[in-house]
């Protein structure tokens, strides 16, 4: 693990970078801009290439050796050391049809190894951030998973992939299964931010499939720092090449783990 005093340096460089991204996207949102499609729902605006434009250049003309991971663009692997995952906005069908329900999310892995997390949802100006060892904050206040047991009590989030209407692996029987047996199911269309609030004690568990790195990077270390527990679907460990995450306040994960378990593999 890095030094404190090395990994506050780095976690003040992505908090400086997602907040200069999040005044752009609050400046642009609910305003005209050019739209495009990657796939047939998949949408890339161009305030998602001028974020990433701008956190990545901020990131490497601080640290230029170090790698970088980000959805919309292809960048040097760097030292080989240091790799930057970033998703310049996380819920960009919901800032395309101005939707305020969005965020940027911003991770350093160190050999393989999460360091630093940063999500942050620029409409209600709230910072989540988190490093390994130092735990996960919300605004400066620390925070912890929900205490919240068993299903039947919780709230969970979820979402569905962008072919859900043409595949096989959609997601749909879990989220019956899991309506079915929780107190509630929110499906607000940023996966960085629902690990976000589970961190946050806002949700109790969450699921989904077909999700990338920059999904789920800073969304994962903070949901551990707070205490909470991130897994592959069978409860077996997770990395990220694997699309398939669950994650909760540790007390309803062997409840999900069962209920997913029911679908058989995919």
């Amino acid at each position: 693990m890095l030094p404190a005093m090395i990994l506050n340096q780095f976690l003040d460089i992505a908090i400086q970078a997602a907040l200069s991204a999040g005044r752009l996207q609050r400046s642009r949102f609910a305003t005209d801009f050019t739209v495009a499609h990657k796939g047939a729902k998949d949408l890339v605006t161009e305030l998602d290439t001028a974020s990433e434009a701008l956190i990545v250049g901020m990131l490497l003309d601080r640290f230029p050796d170090h790698g970088i991971l980000a959805e919309e663009g292809s960048y040097p692997d760097g030292d080989g050391l240091h790799r930057w995952i970033i998703d310049p906005i996380d819920g960009t069908t919901n800032f395309a049809h101005g939707f305020p329900w969005f965020c940027s999310s911003i991770a350093l892995e160190r050999e393989g190894q999460l360091q630093a997390g940063v999500i942050y949802n620029p409409i209600n100006d709230e910072l989540f951030y988190a490093t390994a060892g130092g735990g996960a904050f919300l605004n400066g206040r620390r925070i912890m998973v929900s205490q919240r047991s068993p299903l039947t009590a919780s709230l969970l989030g979820t979402g569905f992939p962008y072919d859900c209407a043409t595949h096989p692996e959609n997601n749909f029987d879990a989220f019956i299964r899991f309506q079915k047996a929780a107190r509630g199911i929110r499906r607000a269309g940023a996966a960085a931010l629902d690990l976000a609030y589970l961190a946050a004690g806002r949700l109790d568990g969450f699921w989904e499939v077909k999700l990338k790195p920059w999904d789920v990077a800073a969304g994962s270390l903070l949901v551990q720092e707070a205490g909470g527990t991130v897994s592959a679907f069978d409860g077996s460990h997770y990395q990220m090449c694997n699309h398939r995450i669950l994650a909760s306040n540790g007390l309803i994960h062997q409840e999900m783990i069962e209920l997913l378990a029911q679908g058989g593999p995919p």
